[in-house]
């Protein structure tokens, strides 16, 4: 019976491997026609844009749909899904011009999972977003749900989505650690590392209020205070100055500031 729930769970993911080593590799978007409406109710970032960037900022979204293709595994997802997911790839890279060239396909699980089976049932379902590696390379996992929450408070602090999209920054260089050399100038780099190696250990003191799971290592850290950073800019910047004024160097962006 076990062999069977694994090969019910893994099943679709190898099909989605499949069907897109058939497919080819861009395709011309059509966004639904209330996307704007969309975006400015659901997403606050966009919503505090200028018109002359959210126009940019919709451009991008149709450009990450072109080539990264999002499927409900298990689930029913909506347009507003689709656009969560390409939201959360264009906030932390809206700085510059980007690609994702590692990555292909985000898969959207109906609630969180376990890391060994994928699995949204039993024990151990603790993952809301991984970045896929081996077999998996160039696929992103994401719970729906939390994917959702991210978004439903303007001032969270909390954005799986962007978390795993900035994990994904921080590997263009090759490294998950924390240290995204593709973004940071090389005169920031050990300012950046010692700033964060601080706060680390602020945080190990319960002195900070930025996610604890940061200190799991420097590249959680970068993720959860990212999500902070553009979740919640107005309270970041107020507790952590020197962290904020790094992360605009890094993001080249100061997002919008809100009710915090």
């Amino acid at each position: 019976m076990a062999g069977l729930i694994i090969f019910l769970i893994i099943m679709p993911i190898v099909s989605i491997l499949i069907w897109r080593y058939k497919k080819p590799a861009v395709t011309t978007v059509v966004l639904p026609g209330n996307y704007r409406e969309l975006l400015n109710e659901n997403v606050y970032y966009y919503n505090q844009l200028t018109d002359a960037d959210k126009q940019l900022f919709e451009n991008r979204v149709k450009d990450l749909l072109s080539y990264v293709k999002i499927h409900g595994v298990h689930t029913e997802i909506t347009d507003l899904d689709k656009l969560l997911v390409a939201s959360s790839a264009v906030i932390p890279a809206f700085g510059f011009d980007w690609h994702y060239y590692n990555l292909t396909d985000v898969l959207l699980y109906a609630d969180h999972f376990n890391s060994d089976e994928f699995s949204v049932t039993g024990k151990d379902r603790n993952i809301m977003g991984m970045v896929g590696t081996g077999a998996m390379q160039r696929m992103m996992i994401l719970s729906l749900p939390a994917l959702r929450q991210g978004f439903e408070n303007e001032i969270s602090r909390n954005n799986t989505g962007i978390h795993e999209f900035v994990h994904l920054l921080d590997k263009a260089d090759g490294d998950t650690d924390g240290i995204p050399e593709e973004l940071l100038h090389k005169q920031y780099t050990i300012p950046w590392i010692n700033y964060m190696s601080e706060e680390i250990e602020e945080m190990k003191k319960g002195n900070s209020d930025i996610n604890i799971y940061g200190i799991t290592n420097k590249a959680e850290f970068f993720a959860v205070a990212s999500e902070y950073f553009f979740g919640s800019p107005d309270r970041f910047q107020k507790n952590h100055p020197e962290l904020f004024d790094m992360m605009t160097k890094i993001f080249r962006q100061q997002p919008k500031g809100n009710r915090s």
